[in-house]
């Protein structure tokens, strides 16, 4: 038999180990020999073939409860040139690979793929989903692996954020990791309680100007300062700044930009070049606040998995390794209500694009109405509400007018609200049940 590989490719993500581990431990029970591809795709683009080691159980048994990968991990691409392709394959054939398991995101899942196709199906392809972002497009809202641990790392960071918050009277900008989704900062922001989250997706895909965000920040602190509290946590999706318009943000920063020329989200100061424009914002109505800007991400992405990520991932490692041991192939692992689920390639792909669909967080959902309900943000009703109104014009040093006339257009389109949870238990409104406790 054939020997299997397994590479791992893309940013970390707790939990790898747990699938090297045990996909390792399932092939050699089998008697199947196991390589491990170090650095993802990076040595073997350039047909070196020394950076291989071979995995066994005494090696890997105990990996699961660390994070960040054993054997390494690189974003190299081999299909961005028909040459790094070929010694990709040329380097798999040498070293005799006849099933390939790899762990990552979209990229890396449309790779497998490729590899499948152009050795004709001689080498047998396994993906395992990981990314902490939460986008591929998995059933029944089930997790990528990662997600859940980097969730949890991520509260413990933003309740000690909120602590020294509250205590040295100052508003964080939280950046949380998600390049196109907001599921990571939403998850995080409706777990702590954060007074405001922003998402892409609450733009349903339309184009959004650099002053309407800043004036949705700019209105949580007058409306936190209109009830007496000079601190607060706004929880930010890195991947808001796709959704701003492109050359409206070039004049606050360096849009800095990928191979393809697409904005690279995760290198724009997207805190930073917020906070400075709210506090700015907020000095022209002579409001001083201090803010501060925090990206977590890194700091999350190689923690120790919590145990529910170690039992998941010990899961799919096990079921990617049986499965194309026992002749599967073209396929993305996914464990469903507890039981294995392969998922085919074909299947999960975009037809718009012929890339894995990227899931994004449904903001018409009640999990996500749950959430705006305990944000603290400007609504319609708040400005339609003379003693509201007030409140928050006094703040600002304006008359009421001038306040709603310079922030209406936040909340011109919102339709009232529906209730999400039964009538008498929870108030859908923005005065002090939604202010002043929080």
């Amino acid at each position: 038999m054939k020997k299997l590989a397994i590479v791992v490719a893309g940013g970390p993500a707790p939990g790898i180990n747990s699938v090297i581990g045990a996909a390792t431990i399932r092939a050699r029970l089998s008697g199947v020999e196991v390589l491990g591809i170090q650095d993802g795709f990076k040595w073997l683009a350039e047909g070196d073939i020394s950076h291989v080691v071979p995995l066994t159980i005494e090696d890997t048994s105990r990996i699961h409860f660390r994070g960040g990968s054993y054997i390494g991990i690189s974003r190299a691409n081999p299909t961005r040139s028909p040459e790094h392709l070929q010694r990709t394959l040329d380097a798999l054939d040498k070293l005799d690979v006849g099933m390939l398991i790899t762990i990552g995101g979209d990229g890396t899942a449309t790779l497998a793929q490729i590899i499948s196709e152009k050795t004709r199906g001689k080498i047998r392809v396994i993906h395992v989903p990981k990314t902490i972002d939460n986008d591929i497009d998995l059933p029944y809202d089930t997790s990528t692996f990662g997600f859940q641990t980097a969730r949890h790392v991520g509260v413990e960071i933003v309740k000690n954020l909120m602590v020294d918050a509250k205590t040295t009277h100052r508003w964080y900008f939280v950046v949380a990791q998600g390049r196109k989704a907001g599921h990571l900062a939403l998850s995080i922001g409706k777990a702590v309680g954060a007074t405001v989250t922003l998402i892409p997706e609450e733009f349903r895909g339309k184009r959004v100007s650099f002053a309407t965000v800043v004036d949705i920040l700019a209105g949580s602190v007058i409306k936190r300062l209109s009830y007496g509290r000079q601190d607060g946590i706004a929880m930010i999706a890195e991947g808001l700044a796709d959704c701003i318009d492109p050359e409206d943000l070039s004049r606050h920063t360096e849009l800095p930009r990928d191979h393809m020329g697409n904005i690279h989200v995760a290198e724009i100061n997207l805190g930073e070049v917020l906070e400075k424009a709210v506090k700015e914002r907020l000095a022209r109505l002579g409001i001083k606040a201090t803010l501060i800007s925090k990206s977590i991400g890194y700091e999350v992405r190689c923690a120790d998995p919590i145990p529910l990520d170690m039992e998941y991932t010990r899961d799919l490692g096990h079921c990617a390794a049986r499965y194309i041991i026992e002749g599967g192939t073209e396929a993305v692992v996914s464990m469903i209500n507890g039981r294995f689920l392969p998922l085919s390639f074909q299947d999960m792909k975009d037809p718009a694009t012929g890339r894995p669909r990227v899931r994004m967080v449904d903001i018409d959902s009640d999990r996500y109405r749950i959430a705006r309900v305990f944000m603290l943000r400007l609504k319609r009703e708040d400005l339609d509400r003379p003693e509201e109104l007030a409140r928050y014009a006094a703040v600002t040093h304006l008359t009421p007018e001038a306040f709603r006339e310079q922030f209406f257009h936040l909340v011109k389109d919102e339709a009232q609200e529906d209730a999400v949870v039964a009538p008498g238990v929870l108030s859908t409104t923005g005065g002090p049940a939604g202010g002043a406790a929080r």
